[in-house]
């Protein structure tokens, strides 16, 4: 079955993971805004839950961790995260949104209710520019409901394969299962050529507690995304 609806959750996060990951000859300066920027070395406090009842997830000594999922996730030393921030931007774009939901034809698909970025980690702050690609990590949770007909996540790949695709990526080969510790999910390859050089993105997905749960790592190099890939666990709750 395809599923087809609006892909505004999945676009923002491709989109920033894309700005955040550009290359840019020009020498790295700092964040405007220290306090958006979090070592991992510091410990996240909680956040309070997604609707599902799916646990935000926390950050302690370099390593995320959400018991909801049992999915723990190595960020490297030295990276950011920008978890609050890019949910604070999708708040206001809802926000934003529904004073025009009354003008809505009954018909419309719904919006992206309760979508929530869990993990969003970069290599460097998103501003601060450099001639390699800011590897990334962004896990983050989108109710199935909004795609009727959603039953496995190699269905979610559709929208998924879509935006990467008007993103300028080309899939390097059919979706295909990976099996992470405990769970089996599902992995799609894409690269895109940027400049002399090739971004690479591979994105894992499942479904757990009535969300689609996607799981998206760019990297400059295969090796690189492996690595990161490597770094995540499942485990049994």
């Amino acid at each position: 079955m395809i599923l087809r609806r609006p892909r505004r959750f999945l676009c923002l996060l491709i989109c920033v993971a894309l700005s955040a990951a550009g290359l840019h000859a020009q020498t790295p300066t700092q964040s405007p805004s220290s306090s958006s920027s979090s070592s991992t070395k510091h410990v996240k406090k909680p956040a309070a839950s997604t609707e599902s009842g799916i646990d935000n997830g926390t950050v302690a000594n370099g390593v995320y961790t959400n018991k909801t999922l049992g999915l723990s996730c190595k960020i490297p030393p030295g990276w950011v995260l920008r978890t609050d921030e890019l949910n604070a931007r999708e708040e206001e774009k809802e926000e934003k949104k529904e004073g025009d939901a009354a003008a809505q034809p009954p018909s419309a698909p719904a919006s992206s209710a309760g979508a929530k970025v869990l993990l969003a980690a970069f290599s460097r702050p998103p501003e601060a520019h450099a001639e390699d690609v800011n590897a990334s990590i962004v896990i983050a949770a989108e109710s199935a409901a909004s795609y009727p007909g959603l039953k496995e996540a190699a269905q979610y790949f559709f929208p998924l394969t879509e935006v990467a695709k008007a993103q300028g990526f080309t899939a390097d080969e059919d979706p295909y299962e990976i099996v992470l510790g405990t769970k089996t999910l599902v992995r799609g390859d894409f690269r895109k050529n940027v400049g002399t050089r090739v971004m690479r993105q591979s994105t894992l997905a499942m479904l757990s507690h009535g969300y689609a749960i996607s799981i998206t790592i760019i990297g400059g190099t295969d090796d690189e995304v492996e690595d990161l890939v490597d770094g995540l666990t499942f485990s049994l709750r």
